[in-house]
């Protein structure tokens, strides 16, 4: 898995320079945001596939598919030049776990989802709304949050489990079921 991330950090500062995917220039910046995606690792179930919406540069999904190399995990990605630049990463790192979807999530078809994840894409009774489509009821949700987390629980509707763990300014919110 080492190699893994060694590389994928060194194709994702490559194509930063050209492209502009993410803040992060320099390798400390991209390994915080690769630490950042792996915690969750420590406190979630194992899942049996993985969705993450809005996937960038390549966090979580792309990571969380490094770190679960035999879970299918699917990138949906609508913007053209990150899609791109997932399928490259995928291909050089042969991760035949990972299908990049250049898709809205609102738009994608699929059978419901182990784990479904997102960082900073929008809120969370919002991302619910999104991906109600692609989850059952054993689906679990794993988002990447900010402080508004605790904001955004309370304007969820329904009753969730869940647990919010925080670690670095960032609020992990693993939603292990829906009512």
């Amino acid at each position: 898995m080492e190699k893994k991330l060694k590389k994928f950090t060194e194709l994702l500062l490559e194509w930063n320079k050209i492209h502009n995917l993410t803040g992060a220039k320099t390798p400390f910046e991209v390994e915080k945001n690769i630490d950042d995606s792996l915690f969750p690792t420590t406190f979630i179930e194992k899942p049996t596939s993985i969705l993450d919406v809005g996937t960038g540069a390549g966090f979580p999904g792309m990571i969380l598919a490094i770190a679960y190399p035999d879970i299918r995990t699917v990138l949906c990605e609508p913007r053209q030049k990150r899609a791109s630049f997932l399928k490259y990463v995928a291909m050089e790192l042969e991760l035949s776990n990972v299908e990049v979807a250049k898709i809205r999530v609102e738009d994608y078809s699929s059978e419901p989802f182990g784990l479904i994840s997102s960082r900073a894409v929008t809120d969370t009774k919002m991302l619910l709304n999104l991906t109600n489509h692609l989850q059952s009821k054993d689906t679990k949700y794993l988002f990447y949050k900010g402080e508004q987390v605790f904001n955004e629980i309370e304007a969820v509707d329904s009753s969730l489990d869940y647990d919010i763990i925080e670690k670095n300014q960032r609020n992990y919110l693993y939603i292990k079921g829906l009512a």
